[in-house]
């Protein structure tokens, strides 16, 4: 029923909404004066059946942008529980800075055996999402963020981290490629954590309730893995944990790119409630704290053509201005997002931390990214104990991603890079790559944070700001 009809039919002051699946119902509802909108489905529901494709949560901030500066009040509906309310609030965020309004619940408070502590729960948790996003607590708030770019006291914060990695020994739960799952264990026992390689859907449940990291790595997904990560990121979110993903080699097929992103609108298109989950795109059911890729994968993950890829690698000599690049898609992706190669971009979407540490012969063995990605992870894990420690909870209410991981994601890089510099002999001899892969290991398994903090090149800025903190290693 058009807008006009209804409100000659209502008493006066009556407050009307349309439901909106697309932008251009949304800019339609503004042209027609709504009060409010309803954007979806986000998942699929049984409360009635589906005429249009679901728009997923990461359909909605694009809807969201379409409302420009009126005064019209949006909620996301379809699907929506208690169990992805966080999830859904965290992501949908317009490039305006503008977030949801609230929530459209049925099923989880009228079917719940006890509605009201089902209502309570819900309103806490949006609530504490709201508190975290207008004050500043959590990633990318609406509240100015005044960032230090001082270069000691990020230096200080991956040495409390790198401390916590050796009291606390946290366990790394990684779903990762079957080339690399072997060295990557090794280089995160040899930082003095607990790696585990399980890629079960059945057990996902049970690890999320450990404390530490999930690291979701595609390189070599299949079917069956990938259910695996998807239970396994969901269960992980509900549990506070720290999720690292690593889209390795995504732009090498559709597969893979659906797989993240949801790229092909068949996987838009499914109206059943989410039970083939083989069909569902892992960032629509889980948010990551931390995306880490080389030129080409986050290119091919942002739709960007400015740099191509070639399987796993990065092709050409990439982004223009990188540090711009990992800091907008840092914002739209609301967590930390990791650019690799010869100089490093780590971003919490304002400061970008670059890191020159490093050597040529890790680009020249398999899996010097997929190391880089656990070792990210165990520093992850690590931000995730020390958290714990101050507040008893591995995450705070209504807060899903830490921005502390910016700092984890910097101290993983470092580990790796500095390790690299010192597996190759200082008197200049040669050394062979599989040499060097276990000097590699041996190294950071050496690795003190004294060394970190001394031999460190890093540089930190605000791009579009001419402030910059620049710290080059001391070498002895």
């Amino acid at each position: 029923m058009p807008i006009a009809v209804a409100r000659r039919l209502l008493p006066p002051g009556s407050i009307v909404g349309v439901s909106c699946n697309t932008p251009a119902h949304v800019h339609a509802a503004v042209r027609d004066g709504a009060d409010y909108i309803g954007i979806g489905a986000v998942y699929g529901t049984q409360t009635k059946k589906l005429t249009e494709p679901l728009v997923g949560v990461r359909g909605i901030a694009a809807m969201l942008d379409g409302l420009g500066e009126s005064p019209i009040k949006a909620v996301a509906i379809g699907g929506i529980k208690a169990t992805n309310a966080l999830r859904i609030l965290h992501s949908a965020i317009a490039p305006n800075g503008r977030p949801l309004d609230g929530v459209a619940i049925v099923s989880d408070i009228v079917a719940s055996r006890e509605p009201a502590a089902s209502a309570t729960k819900l309103s806490r948790l949006i609530r504490a999402f709201q508190q975290e996003f207008a004050t500043g607590i959590g990633i990318h708030s609406r509240a100015t963020i005044v960032g230090s770019i001082a270069v000691e006291p990020a230096l200080e914060r991956v040495q409390s981290l790198f401390q916590e990695i050796k009291k606390s020994s946290p366990l790394v739960h990684q779903i990762t490629n079957n080339v690399v799952a072997t060295q990557s264990a090794n280089i995160t026992l040899a930082v003095g954590a607990s790696p585990i390689m399980a890629t079960a859907a059945d057990e996902m449940e049970d690890l999320s309730r450990i404390p530490g990291a999930l690291l979701v790595n595609i390189g070599t997904l299949v079917p069956d893995t990938k259910l695996g990560m998807l239970e396994a990121g969901y269960f992980a979110n509900l549990n506070g944990k720290p999720i690292v993903l690593d889209p390795v080699g995504i732009g090498a097929s559709t597969f893979r790119k659906s797989s993240v992103n949801g790229t092909c609108s068949s996987l838009r298109r499914n109206v059943q409630p989410i039970i083939k989950l083989c069909n569902v795109e892992l960032l629509d059911r889980w948010q990551p704290s931390v995306i880490k890729g080389n030129a080409g994968e986050l290119a091919a993950f942002a739709g960007s053509t400015e740099v191509k890829s070639k399987g796993v690698d990065s092709v050409g000599s990439g982004f223009s201005d990188p540090a711009l690049f990992v800091q907008a898609l840092a914002r739209q992706e609301r967590c930390i997002v990791v650019l690799t190669g010869k100089t490093d971009y780590v971003s919490d979407g304002h400061l970008v931390v670059c890191i020159e540490n490093g050597h040529e012969l890790l680009g020249q063995i398999t899996g010097a990214g997929c190391m880089a990605g656990s070792l990210i992870a165990t520093f992850c894990a690590a931000q995730a104990s020390l958290t714990r420690g101050q507040s008893g909870s591995a995450a705070i209410e209504g807060q899903l991603v830490d921005r502390g991981m910016l700092y984890a994601a910097v101290g993983g890089l470092l580990t790796l890079e500095i390790a690299a510099e010192q597996a190759v002999p200082a008197d200049g001899s040669a050394v062979g790559r599989g040499t060097f892969l276990s000097r590699l290991i041996d190294r950071v398994g050496f690795l003190t944070q004294d060394d970190i903090t001394r031999l460190a090149k890093i540089s930190i800025q605000v791009p579009g700001s001419p402030k910059e903190s620049t710290r080059t290693g001391l070498r002895e």
